[in-house]
Formats: C-alpha cells, structure tokens, sequence
C-alpha cells in the first residue's frame, strides 16, 4: 500500500524577496488499486507527487509510505520496491546498448550471469533482436521499453511511470499501454492523454498542488475536462 499523510513540498525562495513556492499541499491518499492514472494541467504537481513515491523527492511536512517503508527514513529500501520510469527514456537509459542497459541493472548478480539474464530479460519483452543495437537507433517506443525493461530487471512492487508515452507515437502509445497492462505489479502512472488515464482503476487529479478529484475514471476524468473548460 501506498501511504501519503498530510504531505506538503515547498521550495524555499531563491532570494529573500520571493515568496516559496508551494508544489503540493495537504496531500492524504491511501493508492491500493492495481492502476492508479494521476493527470492535471502542466506545473499543477504531477510529477512532484510521483517523485515522492520512490524517494527523488522529500517532503517538506508530511509522510510518505510504501508498504510501510518511509521514502526518508528508509530511502534504500523505497528505491529497491519502487522503479521509476521517466518520460524521456534517453535521461534513464546510460549504456550503448540494450543489452548494456539491463546488464547494469543486475549488478547484484554474479557477473558471468548477468549477461545471459539480461538478454532474457529483453527476450521476454519482445526485444531480444535489438539487444545490440545502438540505443540511438531505435524507435521512441522500443527505448521506452528497454527503460522499462531496465527498471524490471531488479524486480520492484511497483512502478512509477512519468509521462511513459508523451514522446511516442500513436503506435508506440498503443504498445507501451499494453506492456504496462500485463505487468503483475502496481503502476502508478501521470499523463496527459485522457484514454491512458481512463485504463486505470483509480484516477487522482492534481490541480494547484491539491487533490481535486479522487475516483473511478469516468467522473475524476469529467471532472478534470470540468476545471479545464472543456465542457464536450
């Protein structure tokens, strides 16, 4: 279970003049379901409430729990159940290769057999045949993959996804769907695109920092186009 109690991120003034700016504010959810969308305008603290989840951000007050684990005070542990997935995979994805990617995912393993798993790994997921292959040569959906195939190589409970389909195509989109669809573990995921969102079991809408809708998709959704003016 996911846990965040009264949670409030503000960053102080640069200069004495400025006032801190509040990015989250009076924050309590209790995320239990198997797929959580969070969606909201752009700056409206989407990815600051996702980065909390695997310990990338602190919270000012509050806390922040997974699975009884606090991301502050047992950071090592949240970041070994929590794999996070960015919108960008180039800012993720350090190696030349797939293969190299998920090779030092695996660290843990003794060396010889890291290798053999990781190719596994990307056989598992479709993408065995580019395993040698220049990261710069494939498509934005297959390095999306490979990012995330990276993330599963250490087994988290759940997954983080930041925006996983904001830089793809409609056929990249349709397949990193369907790939975050299959996986047993809990996904959290914003987004923009509204049929995304509407795949999940539960859907939070962030607007200003606060929680504005909480619920089935259909109505935090409607609610969402609501607060935008989209009254269609």
């Amino acid at each position: 279970m996911i846990e965040l109690n009264d949670v409030r991120v503000v960053v102080p003034p640069l200069r004495r003049d400025d006032d801190a700016k509040v990015l989250l504010d009076d924050v309590s959810l209790s995320l239990v379901e198997r797929r959580v969308a969070v969606i909201g305008a752009n700056g409206s603290g989407k990815s600051t409430l996702l980065r909390l989840l695997n310990g990338m951000r602190k919270p000012t007050s509050g806390t922040v729990s997974i699975d009884g684990l606090d991301t502050v005070k047992d950071a090592a542990g949240v970041r070994r159940a929590v794999g996070f997935v960015f919108t960008d995979p180039l800012a993720q994805l350090l190696m030349s290769t797939p293969l190299e990617d998920v090779t030092l995912s695996l660290k843990d393993l003794p060396r010889r057999e890291r290798g053999r798993r990781a190719q596994g790994l990307l056989d598992e997921r479709g993408l065995g045949h580019l395993a040698h292959q220049s990261i710069y040569d494939l498509s934005g959906g297959e390095r999306q993959l490979v990012a995330l195939t990276s993330v599963l190589a250490v087994a988290p409970r759940v997954i983080v996804a930041d925006e996983p389909t904001t830089l793809l195509d409609l056929r990249n989109r349709l397949m990193l769907r369907r790939a975050l669809a299959d996986l047993p573990q809990q996904i959290i995921y914003s987004t923009h695109d509204l049929d995304f969102a509407a795949d999940a079991d539960r859907v939070v809408v962030i607007d200003g920092g606060r929680v504005l809708a909480d619920g089935a998709p259909d109505e935090a959704i409607q609610t969402y186009r609501q607060a935008m003016g989209v009254h269609a």
